[in-house]
């Protein structure tokens, strides 16, 4: 467990030094008239995320958290069983993004990190994960004006109803 830790923190704050280097390839400052550069929140979201593994390492060194203390393994049986349905969610939500949208593939992640995963109830999970995905889009699409991947030609009817509402 304490050496997990402290590779976990290096590999993320190399993460975060990499992610702050590419973001400088766009204005990562105020701009007069305009607002942030689009590098800025990449940038500074990077920024805290070195520091919060800066955190973790020096409370690492000082031994003051249970895991800088413990000799455990870093996964358990039980750890691995998560990581690997955790993860392999994670890498069906990418593969259904150029097929359903990114929206389709937020809805079926979170039914399936809901009812699969978490247990909770069907009425739940379904309310929730057709909600959410809606809010984003008019959130992204409606008040950012950013458009998200749409998938193959069979989503569009759903999203010519939601911009309908748009505009």
């Amino acid at each position: 467990m304490r050496v997990g830790e402290l590779i976990t923190a290096g590999f993320l704050a190399l993460l975060s030094l990499y992610l702050m280097w590419k973001s400088t390839e766009l204005p990562i400052g105020y701009i007069s008239g305009t607002g942030p550069g689009g590098g800025a929140w990449p940038f500074w979201l990077s920024a805290i995320m070195l520091i919060c593994c800066a955190c973790t390492a020096f409370n690492w060194w000082r031994g003051t958290t249970p895991a800088s203390k413990s000799d455990e393994p870093v996964l358990d049986s039980h750890g691995w069983k998560s990581l690997i349905f955790v993860g392999g969610g994670i890498v069906g939500f990418v593969a259904l993004v150029s097929i359903i949208s990114m929206y389709g593939a937020v809805a079926v992640f979170l039914f399936y990190y809901l009812w699969f995963l978490g247990r909770h109830g069907l009425v739940l999970s379904v309310t929730i994960s057709l909600v959410f995905p809606i809010a984003l889009f008019f959130f992204f699409e409606g008040a950012m004006q950013i458009t998200m991947p749409s998938g193959l030609p069979f989503t569009d009817p759903v999203f010519d109803v939601l911009y309908d509402i748009i505009y």
